[in-house]
């Protein structure tokens, strides 16, 4: 009779188990968004940890780059590769995965995915589809310089990387210049003078700045000064070209009328002697490469917004 009288709780048990797996295997997948160390591998989250160990598939930016974490933390996953040049083929199969019921985690080399980094298209994808899109915040290479700059004020922007070159970047530039608040922005090593010479020239060489480098590694570096002593520190091979780096625009104390003035056309102006300086030293970096004298005036121009009519007689016309 004891045996008789727990079978319908079994049978309901069963039933419940059966209902579970069926719901398993129809429900859609959940897409984590993993934030992960921007440099230092132990600055991970126990939650990030949690949902990497846990889920079936991870997408990587750089697997092996994403190995070297996962061995620090001693989780074993099964990764495949998603960035920005294979995720138009790589797209639909991920998000089938998801439609076929199993979790995804999404990660990059060091950040949080779809910010300046891969990602955006496959969230963008899979919430589309009206899936479940979970965030797991962590290491921020943004945050990190701006507590550590003390110049960005209470209200601030972030505009990633610049565009190289053409009007776009000229406009962008002119609207930092222009901006009461403070700016954070990315840029290469390689690129990291010019756009401190840009700045300078249409922000005012002594607007405040700060520029963080290695952020959480054991080289990290994070300068003080003004954007005209950054410009010609890294136009003299002051600051190391060494990883991305984090370029931080202070808030503007300056009046309405200054600041209009800042945002006026950049080609109207004569540049600071340091601000020149740099940009003829850019012109005759290009040359040395390779570059025809009229090309790596005109680049140089369009970058860093002085005159190409003021880097020509510099630089072409005086050699």
């Amino acid at each position: 009779m004891a045996g008789d009288a727990f079978r319908p709780g079994i049978e309901a048990g069963q039933a419940a188990a059966g209902a579970v797996s069926s719901e398993r295997r129809t429900r859609a997948g959940t897409l984590y968004v993993v934030a992960t160390p921007i440099g230092n591998l132990a600055d991970v989250t126990l939650r990030a940890i949690e949902v990497l160990r846990s889920v079936p598939l991870v997408a990587a930016e750089d697997t092996r780059v994403t190995r070297r974490l996962l061995a620090r933390h001693g989780i074993e996953v099964r990764l495949t590769s998603f960035h920005a040049r294979n995720a138009a083929e790589r797209l639909g199969p991920l998000v089938d995965h998801l439609r076929g019921g199993a979790d995804l985690a999404l990660v990059t080399d060091a950040g949080t995915p779809g910010v300046s980094d891969p990602g955006t298209e496959l969230v963008r994808a899979w919430s589309a589809e009206g899936g479940t899109v979970v965030p797991i915040p962590g290491p921020s290479a943004v945050m990190a310089a701006v507590s550590a700059s003390g110049i960005a004020g209470p209200r601030w922007s972030f505009d990633g990387f610049l565009p190289r070159s053409g009007r776009e970047r000229a406009a962008l530039l002119a609207r930092i210049a222009a901006d009461d608040r403070g700016t954070v922005l990315f840029e290469a090593p390689g690129r990291l003078a010019a756009t401190l010479a840009a700045l300078a020239t249409v922000c005012g060489p002594d607007r405040p700045a700060a520029v963080a480098r290695e952020l959480t590694k054991i080289h990290e570096e994070i300068l003080h000064g003004t954007l005209g002593q950054l410009a010609a520190r890294a136009a003299a091979g002051g600051i190391e070209r060494r990883g991305e780096a984090v370029v931080v625009v202070g808030a503007w104390a300056g009046s309405g009328s200054v600041r209009a003035a800042a945002a006026s056309s950049i080609a109207s102006r004569r540049p600071e002697p340091d601000l020149l300086a740099v940009a003829v030293a850019e012109v005759e970096g290009l040359v040395r490469g390779g570059m025809t004298p009229s090309a790596a005036v005109r680049e140089v121009a369009s970058r860093t917004g002085v005159p190409r009519r003021i880097l020509y007689q510099r630089t072409v016309a005086a050699g």
